[in-house]
């Protein structure tokens, strides 16, 4: 998907200590990817573009988290499909790693679905993702705002009511905590 947009750089999902990629599937077949990239010593990706904006979360005790590669098919049921890899993230951001902030770097054309979808909040001018060479901006919103829209509006689907968000379409808040309880109870292999 980013190849056929023209973005620059290797797209492969590598193993990494810090990183957990989710894949989204029907019937078999892979129609959703997104990686959630957790703080350490060698800092986020976004790092390169936008350190001195993330460096003030973190100076403030923020425990920051990102998400990147992020793609859906085109035909995939694309509201259900981020709303579920969205929901999983949070429950491995928040619950299992204890992250407060959530950072997206953006292309131009997308920063308003994000806003709007999401919640999240552009933070500063847009600069070049050196990564892609192309333009982005660098989102963020909290944990804590997306807990509470969960608790508000997770599993009410289309009867929330014209709610411009995808957080009707999340699990329900007790269908998330079983959910939770199972994914924090794997074991990881060696």
């Amino acid at each position: 998907m980013y190849a056929w947009r023209g973005y620059t750089g290797t797209h492969r999902v590598e193993e990494h200590p810090h990183r957990v990629t989710l894949f989204a599937t029907e019937r078999g077949e892979t129609v959703g990817t997104v990686t959630l990239g957790f703080d350490s010593a060698e800092g986020l990706q976004a790092d390169a573009d936008f350190k001195d904006v993330i460096d003030a979360y973190r100076m403030q005790g923020g425990r920051v988290c990102e998400i990147t590669k992020l793609a859906i098919a085109p035909k995939a049921n694309s509201r259900k499909t981020l709303a579920s890899l969205c929901h999983v993230m949070f429950i491995y951001g928040h619950t299992k790693h204890r992250c407060t902030d959530v950072f997206i770097e953006v292309n131009p054309r997308h920063r308003r679905y994000y806003e709007t979808m999401l919640g999240f909040r552009c933070l500063g001018e847009q600069r070049i993702n050196k990564r892609v060479n192309a333009p982005g901006y660098l989102l963020w919103t909290s944990m804590d705002h997306v807990a509470q829209q969960i608790a508000e509006l997770g599993g009410t689907g289309m009867r929330a009511g014209g709610e411009r968000s995808l957080y009707p379409h999340f699990l329900s808040p007790s269908e998330a905590d079983e959910l939770a309880e199972r994914l924090l109870n794997l074991k990881q292999t060696p």
